[in-house]
């Protein structure tokens, strides 16, 4: 979906084994509009950064070279900032880039530091983390042998990253959780698949995003399309799956909000200088025609997640069922340098189309549901039912008459009966069992279709 007709800057809402932010590509020209107090250089505090430089150079226990004291200045002068600031280095900058694309190395967690630790945002569908059972919150406290308290995050990101194939052990603490855990990962080349969708029912289709990468708002019409043909009666209605989805290319997430939205705002930047100041609006078009739909997040929704749940939550185009998400409403702008590195610098604030920051607030959904799993009970049933009484009458089923008479007739010709595909375990399961939050929202687009049909009747 070309959703501008003007070159737009690139933004993005993650980076994997990084911290998942909001960025755009820009020139130094950022920094055109200065404030006047910018302008005066503190040469005191320049004489004791100069002072402590030499002192670290020829007293420190072992030999430290420029580069490295100079790096670990500009790297310390960033983390003072905000978490997700930070300095990159030419191989960080080009694995940056290089993620939103959809394929890279390591475990498929994103990450930030809290506390000093590094806290998972949420692991990414179907990669090494999520299979192994990460799960979103989780602290990461030991890489190995290694303790994360007093690590930089890119420090730690470096030691995840690894050779596909080679293993890391990370021992974390979870909520309601006595113990740390410990968990085995073979690291793998991450192919992150953006959209996935179903059919659920007749009418009514899944569709779930994983990360918001650059090709997500043209994958989502596609899987618009197949799933129109799917449903030769139409979409009654679609549930929107952004649980554990840690953000990705902002103008991707744009994209899907306007494929739903047909007029107004779907989301604004404010800070400081000109080039903070965006506004994306959205065009008259809805892929559903007016279909209902309900957004399933959690607290691993971030960044430009949450950018998708408030504009449709705001513009009253979906109904935001789950928990309450991350709170990630920063933007991180991207500046190269002239080194190969590059700054990645937060510049500005994101607002949904009603003016609300959700910056450590997150979104707050309609309908909030807590994560539940179902399972089967036996009890003993000693309710009379027609069958249990003496002499019942015999029931009688035509259509199962008739088909062992065709069954039969086919057998005669020689013809042998249509094999049955079987059903994995997990697809035996009822809806309920499997994914108690769609099966609420399932629930939740019945009622809405058929409260719509009465309005409609009255």
């Amino acid at each position: 979906m070309n959703i501008f007709s003007r070159q737009l800057p690139t933004l993005v809402a993650g980076t994997v084994l990084g911290s998942f932010v909001a960025f755009t590509f820009l020139g130094t020209n950022v920094f055109a509009e200065r404030d006047a107090s910018t302008k005066s250089i503190p040469f005191e505090d320049l004489r004791a950064f100069t002072e402590v430089f030499h002192r670290i150079k020829s007293s420190y226990v072992e030999s430290v070279d420029d580069k490295t004291l100079l790096q670990n200045a500009i790297q310390g002068m960033l983390s003072g900032l905000d978490p997700h600031s930070s300095y990159l280095t030419e191989d960080a900058y080009q694995e940056l880039q290089v993620g939103t694309t959809g394929e890279f190395g390591g475990l498929g967690i994103e990450v930030g530091m809290e506390d000093g630790f590094v806290k998972v945002i949420s692991p990414i569908d179907d990669t090494p983390a999520q299979k192994a059972g990460v799960q979103a919150g989780d602290m990461i406290i030991r890489l190995d042998e290694t303790p994360v308290k007093g690590l930089s995050l890119t420090e730690a990101v470096k030691l995840m990253r690894g050779k596909p194939g080679s293993n890391i052990k990370l021992t974390v603490a979870r909520e309601n959780e006595d113990k740390p855990i410990t968990i085995n990962i073979v690291r793998d080349i991450i192919q992150v698949k953006s959209i996935r969708s179903n059919t659920l029912e007749p009418g009514y289709v899944y569709l779930r995003i994983s990360q918001f990468q650059a090709h997500t708002g043209d994958d989502l019409e596609k899987a618009i399309d197949t799933l129109k043909q799917e449903n030769k009666d139409g979409i009654k209605g679609l549930i929107l799956d952004l649980r554990n989805n840690p953000g990705g290319v902002l103008n991707a997430a744009v994209a899907i909000s306007d494929a739903f939205i047909t007029d107004g705002l779907i989301v604004y930047t404010e800070g400081r200088t000109n080039d903070a100041h965006l506004q994306f609006k959205a065009r008259p078009d809805d892929l559903l025609n007016g279909a209902p739909i309900v957004v399933l997040v959690n607290g691993g929704s971030a960044s430009a997640s949450e950018i998708v749940a408030g504009a449709l939550q705001d513009h009253k185009r979906a109904i935001i069922m789950g928990e309450k998400t991350f709170g990630k409403g920063s933007v991180q702008t991207i500046l190269p340098m002239g080194n190969n590195a590059a700054l990645k610098l937060t510049t500005a604030r994101y607002y949904t189309p009603s003016g609300r920051s959700i910056q450590a607030e997150g979104i707050i959904p309609d309908i909030p549901l807590k994560r539940l799993e179902l399972a089967e009970t036996k009890t003993d049933d000693l309710s009379l039912r027609e069958a249990d009484l003496a002499r019942h009458l015999n029931k009688t089923n035509k259509a199962e008459e008739v088909t062992k008479a065709l069954e039969a007739e086919d057998l005669k010709n020689g013809k042998q009966p249509a094999k049955t595909t079987e059903k994995s375990k997990e697809e035996e399961k009822p809806l309920a069992q499997r994914d108690y939050a769609v099966h609420e929202a399932l629930n939740l687009l019945k009622g809405l279709i058929i409260l719509e049909a009465r309005k409609s009747a009255s």
